[in-house]
């Protein structure tokens, strides 16, 4: 796969001066627990980067809960990780790779290729009992370059125009309980966009937290055109991007994020909800 290393592969890479570990560990609702996991252990050399402190932005009327960071301080920090254009980046998680996934989509929209996702996370690599540590790194400076990719990200006026002009699909990327409106936990409106098709982001990965094979997920999205508009949407635009990063594996290339996905989509009083089970016809 080419936005997935195996935990073997990058064990043989770990001294790698090319290559830099990211840990991404978070935890939804108790947003200092993933820094707290990193200080007490971390994959040897990794730098620490959290959900909402570093790959966000504080939230405001519109944008969702979780808006794209202030760039300039991002590109500071990943200078400051030592990466730069030659920089093999491999990001983890412990939470299925949703986090990394939100790294790994944030990298791509900057314009930086070489960026991985690691398979089954740190769990897998405790398990295979690969190095770990307590020490905080200091990497060399490096200068992170900037090509932003504003084709990668969508705002809630294209998802309107998708709609209004059916020239396009809508995936929703979270349980179908939230989807369909039966239960929901964060966001103060239930529900799901118009029209929008329910892919749940954990089909992407085994109960082993492992990425499913290239033949399973072509299952998953046989139905759509490799050349299809497709907008994938979730709570916040965090769990939307292991959908995003299946459609690549894929050779799917006209998929946008829409990054404050429903958070933000209910945060006008005039957008639509659909309640329910999935009413739409893929043409």
């Amino acid at each position: 796969m080419k936005n997935i290393v195996t935990v073997d592969w990058l064990h043989e890479r770990l001294e790698d001066p090319s290559v830099c570990v990211i840990d991404c560990r978070f935890e939804l609702g108790n947003p200092g627990k993933g820094l707290s996991l990193y200080i007490k252990d971390h994959i040897n050399g990794a730098f620490y980067f959290d959900l909402e402190k570093d790959m966000s932005k504080p939230r405001e009327k519109h944008g969702g809960r979780h808006p794209l960071p202030v760039l300039e301080r991002f590109i500071d920090k990943l200078s400051a990780a030592g990466i730069d254009a030659h920089t093999k980046v491999v990001a983890y998680d412990d939470q299925g790779g949703m986090m990394a996934a939100r790294f790994w989509w944030l990298l791509k929209y900057l314009g930086h290729e070489n960026v991985y996702v690691l398979d089954g996370g740190y769990s897998k690599w405790v398990e295979k009992g690969y190095p770990i540590s307590e020490e905080i790194p200091s990497p060399s400076r490096k200068q992170f370059q900037v090509n932003i990719r504003p084709e990668l990200l969508c705002n809630v006026d294209e998802v309107k125009n998708i709609i209004a002009t059916k020239s396009g699909y809508l995936f929703d990327s979270r349980a179908e309980e939230r989807y369909t409106g039966q239960k929901e936990t964060i966001d103060h409106k239930a529900g799901h966009i118009p029209g929008a098709f329910n892919y749940f982001w954990k089909d992407c990965i085994n109960e082993k937290n492992e990425w499913k094979s290239i033949d399973q997920l072509r299952e998953r999205f046989q139905a759509f055109k490799q050349d299809d508009q497709i907008i994938v949407y979730c709570g916040s635009g965090v769990s939307a991007c292991p959908n995003i990063i299946a459609l690549d594996e894929l050779g799917y290339n006209n998929v946008k994020l829409y990054l404050g996905s429903w958070s933000d989509w209910i945060s006008y009083e005039d957008n639509p909800i659909a309640v329910g089970p999935q009413h739409s016809e893929i043409k």
